[in-house]
């Protein structure tokens, strides 16, 4: 199973971590499909830190519980409780002033600027990683704002509660999905990948959660998880795109926000420097058209 800086990524059994090579197709591949822009080309949607591109994660354990203030009226009826240890505020999460947000300090307000944070006690089976979405830059000892939080056991595969968000639209976390560096050049990614579309359906399929889509049912829904058609040829390929392309075989991806079509999500790392052409190059040969979608259960709307 995949694993952070001594921490188990969820269990091997974990949706995240399930060779789906084998499964069956879903019987509406065909409709889904059509109307998932299929020609539209794959990209690669990180880049270095330097660029301030992809997304940043940070790891530590013992850091000080932050009080949150959300700035969404569903912060706090969809965000995990964890009560300050002081009491006076049911939203306390340890994550470092200090972690990094996507598009750095300097991001526009009203981007996603997510934050990801592992806290490694437990390891390696029973870390925590803690999500925010459109946190904002924290000042002082006032704590994080943010629209709203989640908390993942990383040692449970329990789902969220059906019809709440998280970081992500579909209610899933962000980290395990990520394209990271180490693993690629490691030679291996363990773990389904993240990815967008630009339209989809008001349903989710687990262990995706929530929606942000609207009422046509010819439209993906969240969690919707396609692999890469074992006939497709990857004898053109190397290094890192290889790497990827072997993984979207065998762990496929899962849809989890809406966004540009067919963007995949990787971790922000200076390493990715003397890559990100060749990825860029080598993705773009890869079509929607070149998927197909598996069946990993029924599409729900409860809690919605």
């Amino acid at each position: 199973m995949p694993t952070i800086d001594g921490c188990n990524i969820f269990p091997a059994d974990n949706p995240w971590n399930t060779d789906i090579s084998a499964y069956p197709l879903n019987a509406d591949s065909a409709t889904y499909l059509a109307n998932m822009s299929p020609t539209t080309a794959f990209h690669p949607d990180w880049g270095t830190v330097t660029d301030e591109y992809g997304m940043p994660f940070s790891t530590g354990t013992g850091a000080t519980p932050q009080p949150l203030t959300w700035t969404q009226s569903w912060g706090a009826t969809e965000s995990d409780p964890l009560p300050c240890p002081t009491g006076g505020n049911q939203f306390c999460y340890p994550i470092p002033l200090t972690a990094p947000i996507e598009g750095g300090t300097s991001a526009l307000s009203g981007s996603d600027r997510h934050v990801l944070y592992i806290d490694t006690a437990g390891a390696p089976n029973n870390c925590t990683l803690y999500e925010l979405y459109n946190a904002q830059n924290p000042g002082g000892i006032s704590g994080w704002t943010a629209a709203n939080g989640a908390i993942f056991h990383l040692g449970s595969n329990v789902l969220r509660t059906a019809g709440w968000t998280s970081a992500d639209a579909a209610g899933l976390p962000v980290l395990p999905g990520l394209v990271r560096y180490q693993e690629v050049m490691a030679g291996e990614i363990r773990h389904a990948i993240r990815f967008t579309v630009s339209r989809s359906y008001q349903g989710y399929i687990h262990p995706a959660t929530h929606a942000a889509g609207n009422s046509s049912t010819t439209l993906p829904p969240m969690g919707l998880r396609l692999r890469l058609k074992a006939s497709f040829a990857t004898t053109s390929f190397s290094g890192p795109t290889l790497v990827i392309l072997t993984a979207m075989k065998k762990y496929g991806i899962i849809l989890a926000d809406n966004g540009s079509n067919w963007y995949i999500t990787g971790e922000c790392n200076e390493g990715w420097a003397s890559y990100m052409d060749g990825l860029v190059s080598g993705l773009g040969k890869v079509h929607g058209s070149d998927f197909e979608v598996v069946d990993t259960g029924p599409v729900s709307t409860a809690g919605l």
